[in-house]
């Protein structure tokens, strides 16, 4: 089973394919803003997918959007509540904001 390692915490958490970053981070216990519940309307869930980036879906026109107005953006940058586990390898994120 492919793995999903959160960073800075180091937690790991096994994951099915489909799953949105969001869910997984959640259900690991780590702590994550996320003031929209998954509708990509506020940024709050700004995370970098460190590692296995072709283990995660790609982009859609909306979170870009969304991304764009989101202050430290970078190339690795995603909303947590739009990107999904594809299960194909593992993934590493790290967590930018806390609740």
């Amino acid at each position: 089973m492919t793995t999903v390692t959160i960073m800075p915490s180091g937690s790991k958490i096994e994951a099915t394919a489909g799953a949105s970053l969001l869910s997984l981070i959640l259900a690991s216990d780590e702590r994550i803003q996320h003031n929209c519940d998954g509708k990509a309307t506020c940024g709050t869930c700004h995370i970098f997918v460190l590692e296995g980036r072709k283990g995660v879906s790609k982009i859609a026109r909306e979170e870009n959007e969304k991304l764009d107005a989101v202050v430290g953006v970078g190339s690795k940058s995603r909303l947590a509540c739009q990107a999904f586990f594809l299960g194909t390898e593992d993934v590493t994120v790290e967590v930018l904001s806390f609740r």
